[in-house]
């Protein structure tokens, strides 16, 4: 905390000791040059002649004697007659406002809201006349239409856009902020629509990120318009090129080739799970990596090739590596792109599970203190309390919370509400309700993404919005294994308390009863 050098306020100053208004007044963008002040007369940068803290004086001098309201925009003649300056915090100046101003009653910014666009449907192209090269990119650009100072241009595919933009906007909730931004996009990209035109998405999709604007919104309204040309480039096969460019080009073709039906599917062949093909093709990479340096391809790999890479990993990754290279090979087969498969019978020795310690009271405590927000102070109650894995989580909707009854239902396995947890789920509920009182969204964890949709929250939110030195994971094992111990090892009691299946309430009460027997056997 000091005083600034160029306006002589009190706070934090910055660069050349000066706040962070003064920095900003003598950019060199604003070409502000050092001189002398033609009203106080000290050398520091200069405005038409003048320094920033007379122009502030000057402004505090015209709202105290200016008596005609449209003088209030001139400040030249109150600047000759700055004789002393009136001291003020640093950061914190903000001009007075005239007590003649009219108050902002409507909108943000005082704009006073729009009537809803009339209703329109698709219009009918029939006699349209074919657009000449419509492949040519097209460029947008914002300013061309303002829509505070007039009303949107009379094009029938943007009268049925901003009805469709309205519709979702009451549907879903939408801030005025988000409508207008939203109305504005569609105008900039349809005022000019005619019937056989598209819109590409590489075309406005720089224009909307420069912005700063949201796209989902926009994509969608024209999805559902049927205009939109949607030519993104393929996130999976971008991940996956980079994954594959350092291995042979024959080992490359296969791999990509088993990759894609693993995520699509194919001929009796259900597609499986994104997270399981990214784990396959990240698991089996090193070995193919290995084997691009002496193969040209797959029919080369041996049985020794593939124990030889397994016996390199720890006792969890073999496993899995295992299997994801059993997939492959298995695959490579069935298409006849190698002779036999190298991985048919060949099994590894599965390790016995692991014994789970109980967490201890520090490491609980611990992720208490941390979990500050509503959000995490709800995953961690339903982590550490009903034993609610993340997804769990992720998925739980309004109407699986039943304050009235005092019970929750989680995975439609329903329990009591404990006194804890109806507290802190009503904090957040209050919470909810005032970050987002519009939203359509009927989960009970809302991101400032999904407030607008209709989706969970983002398997990454749960992660980054905890900070807890004990993830969910390590507190839902925690808390049943807790139970595990309390009711003696008893599986049964489990099932009826958690809705766990039998294989894995069978082994919660082994890891228990093993724990209780070492705590029996430890001599005193």
């Amino acid at each position: 905390m000091a005083s600034c050098a160029e306006c002589l306020a009190w706070g934090l100053t910055y660069a050349q000791g000066v706040c962070d208004a003064c920095y900003q007044f003598a950019a060199p963008a604003r070409r502000h040059l050092v001189g002398d002040c033609g009203a106080c007369g000290r050398s520091v940068p200069l405005k038409n002649g003048f320094c920033r803290l007379c122009w502030c004086q000057a402004r505090e001098d015209r709202a105290v004697s200016a008596t005609d309201p449209r003088a209030k925009t001139v400040l030249a003649p109150y600047l000759p007659l700055v004789r002393y300056q009136q001291l003020f915090l640093a950061d914190l100046y903000r001009p007075r406002a005239s007590a003649r101003s009219a108050p902002r009653r409507h909108g943000v910014k005082g704009r006073p809201l729009k009537p809803a666009p009339a209703a329109a449907g698709r219009p009918n192209p029939i006699g349209a006349q074919m657009v000449l090269l419509n492949d040519l990119p097209r460029t947008y650009r914002y300013g061309a239409i303002d829509l505070r100072s007039g009303a949107a241009p009379d094009n029938p595919w943007l009268a049925w856009a901003l009805h469709l933009a309205d519709v979702m906007s009451e549907t879903h909730g939408f801030s005025p902020m988000v409508r207008r931004a939203l109305n504005r996009n569609l105008v900039m990209l349809l005022a000019t629509h005619a019937d056989t035109d598209t819109v590409r998405f590489s075309d406005f999709d720089r224009v909307l990120r420069d912005r700063g604007a949201s796209r989902l919104q926009v994509v969608d309204v024209l999805s559902r318009m049927g205009v939109l040309v949607d030519d993104r480039p393929d996130t999976f096969e971008l991940w996956l090129d980079a994954k594959l460019a350092d291995l042979a080009p024959a080992i490359a073709d296969l791999t990509r080739r088993w990759a894609r039906q693993l995520r699509n599917g194919g001929p009796r062949r259900k597609p499986r799970h994104p997270q399981t093909v990214y784990i396959y093709v990240s698991t089996t990479r090193p070995a193919l990596a290995a084997w691009s340096q002496r193969y040209d391809h797959l029919r080369e790999v041996t049985r020794e090739d593939i124990r030889t890479h397994l016996e390199g990993l720890r006792a969890d990754q073999r496993m899995v590596a295992l299997v994801a290279l059993r997939s492959l090979f298995t695959w490579a087969r069935r298409e006849s792109v190698i002779f036999a498969n190298p991985c048919a019978r060949l099994s590894l020795h599965k390790p016995p599970p692991p014994i789970w310690q109980p967490m201890s009271d520090d490491d609980i405590a611990a992720a208490l203190e941390t979990a500050r927000t509503p959000q995490a102070k709800v995953c961690v109650v339903l982590a550490a309390v009903h034993a609610a894995r993340p997804g769990q989580i992720r998925a739980l909707q309004l109407h699986d919370i039943d304050l009235t009854n005092r019970q929750i239902t989680i995975a439609s396995h329903t329990r009591p509400l404990d006194d804890l947890t109806h507290r802190i789920v009503c904090e957040w509920l209050d919470h909810r309700r005032r970050r987002w009182p519009h939203t359509a969204n009927l989960h009970l964890l809302l991101s400032k993404d999904t407030a607008l949709q209709t989706g969970p929250v983002s398997p990454t939110f749960l992660r980054t919005r905890n900070g807890l030195p004990a993830n969910l994971e390590k507190l839902r094992i925690d808390r049943q294994l807790e139970e595990a111990l309390a009711c003696g090892g008893d599986p049964l009691h489990l099932t009826a308390v958690f809705g766990l299946d039998e294989t894995t309430a069978i082994r919660y009460a082994t890891n228990a009863l093993k724990l209780l027997h070492d705590i029996h056997a430890a001599p005193l």
